[in-house]
């Protein structure tokens, strides 16, 4: 058993989103910036003796009959993938978070609630994972656990794939439907539109139901809307399939990373997870490259048919052969298996102590992301700058073709063989990124296991450099009288800076705002997908008037200005953090804590 005296608290410590204390718990904590309202701790309470657990009978209304009473110093704290992984948006901020990364002797962590209505200290067991549990997806064998990321990662590549694959002949659809190519181009738009609408969405009901639900259903949604698709006799059908299948493949985008994070561990981590970074640009890469030869000898028809087979072997092998992964959810079914096989309501999940009221919920899900994106300069920056540079990868659907096939008279299944350097410097950067976690983790070291978030930045502010250097040489070997070296190669820079510049990025919004970083992460993918959807509806018309060099040299130039963006908030971020009301401070957490220990009645213990 681990006493109060044994347990350390982490430096690290991170809360839930900061906010409203309901009136009914009591938390001795501080209070974050926008709480709107904090329960009140009498002296007279402190001196409340422990008493056994009442009989009352299990209910999900638990919050109006108890106040919580525990704010311990925390043994295990959740690191980085972990923290954005967890229902932190869904919990309140005293629920006790590392029940779902600690594992015990026995699955349980003794917790003692105060009742409103008898003013007892009452005890519920927590269930957790035992040391070796079988059931912790940690725990697995390696090889399916292989298996579980590899399907994933695939699922994430073919929508990736997907999103790509129709650029290859956008004119043999304007032609059929009798449309411009700009409407033909919404294809393209509304498919990534649904990139940006759907985490809103998917994101918080996985929190409540799961993984494998949200997999299975939008995966068989996908699917039955890529359908008409290929069949659309009408461009408005085409349209809205497109839409509604973009907004049902962004699920799987969304959930892959925290899918991973709950089959490794941190020092497992650094190849699944660069296995993971490289599938959602492989995808578009490789898609022109396969559309290109099939529209050439099938038909515009045929991308979406393709899409349709992949689409079902994916959604085929993610719903029938990888399980739910997701703690909190496997936990809360171990609990209600043992209330129900010992007949004592005592094993509770923390989704059972310290749910947060819906209306809290909906305000964190739809509306938190907006405010960081607008109130916070680091939150808006790191999306502008991601947003230009997804901008940059669907502009290259269009700019391709316009270079090759345009300029250079190239078919569209050779335009697509200009992809592979990308392709090529996205593998080269997924090889790399083990390396880079490496460095990290000697940063963590160094600053005794508490790095500054800045340090992130660091693989930002080496590779940002690669994208303005692919870019200018693709625009300045783009004449038409030229061989088609230049800018193919042109594209590898770009493709190896890719996801170091985007795994910086998450990494660093992750650490800044540690318990604010789902709705960072959701605010920073939605700009970016806005962002992409549109600018392949003004690519041809700012190639037409500014011409081939001037054109990509423009985006070259805002790119080569992106590059200021980690480095002042390397040297600056820090000081800019102390003014946000949303940032995570470590100074004021540690004050927490103190003030937890003075006021703190009641202790949590680990069994």
């Amino acid at each position: 058993m681990v006493t109060p005296a044994n347990m350390t608290p982490s430096e690290n410590t991170a809360t839930p989103e900061h906010m409203a204390t309901p009136e009914n718990f009591v938390t001795p904590s501080h209070k974050s910036q926008d709480d709107d309202a904090v329960s009140q701790s009498s002296a007279s309470e402190s001196s409340v003796s422990e008493s056994k657990r009442a009989d009352e009978p299990y209910s999900h209304d638990f919050q109006s009959q108890y106040e919580s009473v525990t704010r311990e110093p925390r043994e295990h704290v959740p690191f980085n993938e972990d923290l954005i992984n967890l229902p932190t948006r869904t919990l309140r901020n005293e629920a006790y978070l590392e029940e779902y990364t600690t594992e015990t002797i026995d699955g349980q962590i003794l917790r003692e609630i105060r009742s409103n209505a008898t003013g007892n200290v009452e005890r519920w067991e927590l269930v957790t994972w035992k040391i070796h549990d079988p059931e912790n997806p940690k725990n697995w064998s390696k090889p399916y656990k292989w298996w579980c990321t590899m399907t994933v990662a695939i699922t994430c590549f073919v929508v990736a794939f997907n999103s790509a694959v129709i650029t290859a002949d956008i004119e043999g659809v304007a032609k059929e439907f009798n449309v411009s190519p700009e409407v033909a181009l919404l294809s393209i738009t509304l498919f990534v539109v649904g990139f940006g609408i759907g985490p809103m969405v998917f994101a918080p009901l996985s929190e409540i139901v799961g993984r494998r639900p949200i997999y299975a259903s939008t995966l068989l949604v996908a699917v039955i809307f890529t359908i008409p698709g290929a069949v659309a006799k009408t461009i408005g059908t085409l349209l809205v399939t497109r839409a509604i299948a973009g907004i049902a493949f962004s699920a799987p985008m969304t959930l892959v990373g925290g899918t991973l994070a709950d089959l490794w561990r941190n020092e497992e981590r650094g190849v699944p997870m660069a296995a993971f970074s490289a599938a959602p640009f492989i995808g578009p890469a490789v898609g022109p490259l396969v559309g290109g030869f099939l529209s050439d000898a099938m038909g515009w028809r045929w991308l979406y048919w393709i899409q349709l087979i992949l689409s079902a072997v994916v959604w085929i092998a993610i719903s029938f052969t990888v399980p739910e992964t997701y703690t909190p959810k496997l936990l809360s079914r171990r609990a209600a298996k043992l209330r129900a096989s010992t007949g004592n309501d005592k094993f509770v999940t923390d989704e059972d102590l310290d749910i947060r009221p819906l209306n809290q919920r909906l305000r964190l899900f739809l509306l938190r992301p907006f405010q960081l994106l607008f109130q916070e300069p680091i939150v808006f920056f790191i999306s502008l700058y991601m947003s230009v540079l997804y901008g940059l990868l669907y502009m290259f659907f269009v700019a391709y073709p316009i270079i090759f096939q345009k300029g250079k008279g190239y078919s569209a299944g050779t335009t697509g063989l200009m992809f592979i350097p990308i392709a090529i410097g996205v593998l080269l950067s997924a090889a790399c990124s083990p390396l880079v976690n490496n460095h990290y983790l000697s940063l963590i070291k160094k600053h005794n296991g508490n790095p500054p978030a800045e340090t992130r930045l660091i693989p930002m502010m080496v590779s940002c450099w690669c994208i303005p250097i692919g870019l200018f040489i693709f625009a300045w070997s783009s004449y038409p009288r030229l061989t088609w070296v230049g800018p193919a190669l042109g594209g590898l820079p770009v493709g190896f800076g890719f996801i170091f510049l985007y795994n910086s990025a998450n990494n660093y919004l992750v650490d800044s705002y540690q318990h604010q970083a789902a709705s960072a992460l959701a605010a920073k993918t939605f700009l970016r997908s806005f962002w992409g959807a549109a600018v392949v509806l003004f690519t041809n018309q700012m190639y037409d008037r500014l011409g081939y060099q001037w054109a990509s040299s423009l985006l070259a130039f805002i790119a080569l200005g992106c590059c200021a963006i980690p480095f002042v908030f390397y040297y600056k971020g820090a000081a800019i953090r102390k003014y946000s009301k949303f940032a995570y401070h470590p100074d004021e957490e540690d004050l927490g804590k103190e003030l937890s220990r003075a006021l703190s009645r009641a202790t949590t213990f680990e069994m």
